[in-house]
Parts: C-alpha cells; sequence; structure tokens
C-alpha cells in the first residue's frame, strides 16, 4: 500500500521538476546573464558560423556604422599589412552602450585564420582553436571600466592576400537576462602590402568614371571578374567602408555611396588580379 501512495508522489514530483525545467529554459529565469567574460569561438558571423543570436535573443542588426575598428601600426591608422608584423586592433561601438560585448576573428579569403591574436590583460581574453578570437572580457564589458577593446594581431605570412576581419558587437539592454539584446555583425578588409601594387599616380592605376549621389564607379585596369578586399579610408585614416569582394560588369568597378562617403578626400584599395591598386579622390 505504502509503494501505491509513493509512486504517484514520485511522479508528481518529476513532473513538476520538468514543467519548470521547461518554463525556465524558454524564459531564461534560471539563466544569469549569459558570457560576460566572453562567447565561446564562432559567434562573429563570419562564412559557416553563427553570431550572438545563438545564445542572446536579441535581432541581428548591420553594425557598418556601430563597430568601429582601426588597426593600427603604433599610433597611425594603416590600410595595409607588412606579412608578420604585428599590429594593434581597436574596436569601439559608436552607441557607447552601458553593457556590452564583441567577438572578433580574422580570416583569409579561403577562410583560414590570418595571423595570429593576442589579447590585453584585463580587456580582451584569446579563444579557439585553429581559428582565435578576440573577446571583451568580465571587467571590460562596460563603457565605464573599458571605452573600446584592444588586441595584438600578427599579420599573416607573405601571400595571404586580403585579411577580413569578422565583428559582433552585443548592445545590451542591462535587464539581467539573456532577451532584448541588438546584435551588430560587420566586416572589415585590410590589404596585403605588395611591391606589385599600383599606386596613384600610375598609368594603369584606377580611372575614375563617375560619381553620382548612389555610388562611385571607376573602371579597372585590366579584364576582371571579381574585385577583393575593398577598403575606403577618409584622411585622418578610419575606415569608413569595406566589403570582402564585389563583381565587375563590362570592366567597371561601382561602389555603392554610403553616409560616410559624402565629402571630403578619400582613399580607395582594392585587389585586382593579386595586385594592390590605390585610388586617391576628393568628393564635393
Amino acid at each position: 500500500m505504502r509503494i501505491v501512495l509513493i509512486l504517484p508522489v514520485v511522479a508528481l514530483l518529476m513532473s513538476g521538476f520538468a514543467y519548470f525545467s521547461v518554463d525556465a529554459s524558454q524564459h531564461g529565469f534560471l539563466r544569469s546573464p549569459l558570457n560576460g567574460g566572453g562567447a565561446s569561438p564562432g559567434m562573429t558571423g563570419a562564412p559557416n558560423e553563427s553570431n550572438c543570436t545563438q545564445c542572446h535573443s536579441g535581432s541581428v542588426q548591420n553594425g557598418e556604422t556601430e563597430n568601429l575598428l582601426t588597426i593600427l601600426s603604433g599610433a597611425t591608422p594603416v590600410s595595409t599589412y607588412v606579412p608578420g608584423q604585428q599590429y594593434t586592433v581597436n574596436l569601439s561601438m559608436s552607441s557607447n552602450p552601458t553593457k556590452r560585448g564583441f567577438q572578433s576573428t580574422a580570416l583569409t579569403a579561403t577562410n583560414t585564420m590570418a595571423g595570429g591574436f593576442t589579447g590585453q590583460a584585463g580587456n580582451t581574453s584569446i579563444n579557439g582553436g585553429t581559428k582565435k578570437y578576440a573577446n571583451h572580457t568580465s571587467g571590460s564589458n562596460t563603457s565605464v571600466s573599458a571605452p573600446s577593446w584592444s588586441w595584438t594581431w600578427t599579420a599573416p605570412a607573405a601571400g595571404a592576400g586580403p585579411v577580413t576581419f569578422y565583428v559582433a558587437t552585443n548592445k545590451t539592454n542591462n535587464n539581467g537576462n539573456d532577451n532584448g539584446d541588438m546584435i551588430y555583425l560587420s566586416q572589415h578588409v585590410i590589404q596585403e602590402e605588395s611591391g606589385n601594387g599600383v599606386l596613384e599616380g600610375d598609368e594603369q592605376a584606377l580611372q575614375l568614371v563617375q560619381v553620382t549621389s548612389e555610388s562611385i564607379t571607376f573602371k579597372a585596369p585590366k579584364s576582371v571578374g571579381q574585385v577583393n578586399g575593398i577598403t575606403i579610408f577618409n584622411a585622418t585614416g578610419k575606415m569608413v567602408y569595406s566589403i570582402p569582394c564585389l563583381k565587375v560588369n563590362n570592366n567597371e568597378i561601382v561602389i555603392e555611396r554610403t553616409s560616410h562617403i559624402q565629402s571630403g578626400l578619400f582613399f580607395i584599395s582594392m585587389s585586382i588580379n593579386n595586385s594592390l591598386y590605390t585610388k586617391k579622390i576628393a568628393l564635393q
């Protein structure tokens, strides 16, 4: 008789536990804020990777204007890298949210790790295997403790070509849960410095064909179906535009003109048939 009475009680307790476990999982009641010290590898939005929405129930946004990434040689921003040289990568968020986080990786055109990362104590940490990832730390996830993140990038060996930094940032609503956050994804391309590059003033440099309110059109210096690693820097050295690749039609390279490329002096670089081409233009 005791067994008959105990079994229903045990069954009731088990069903109750299952109910509350499912409910907590769905609503996050049992979860503390996730990844306060950095995310697990593979959350940058790079090819074949996930992003921060894997753990945060926020929405993905275009991070072109939100994620401000600059690569520095000493204190000087650069648009090309010397193979094997060390650079400082600086990342900030234009909205400067009170609570935030990030993850970034650097990949070649074949989606392999481009060089190596070294973190900065208390500011950034590095994880991953064959691909390395820079992350915020538990001490750098607020704008008060760290207005920006920095880490060291050792550029890859010669011949790696254009390198794309994939960045995912998390603008949290600081509600102590994992819902309602905003995830910003962006890509930032840096070219390999090459002795074969054609610089401004060369006979075969890029020819500016047309500038409209919507686009900037160049004539490619040689027949090509695609250009790689297009980057645009303003006069202060800040990267204002980047895209891994762009198709070429009728030998014309048409670059979308964003709000950051409206007026002023700009430096545009791109890789065409493994040669680096640059162009300086002044826009009114």
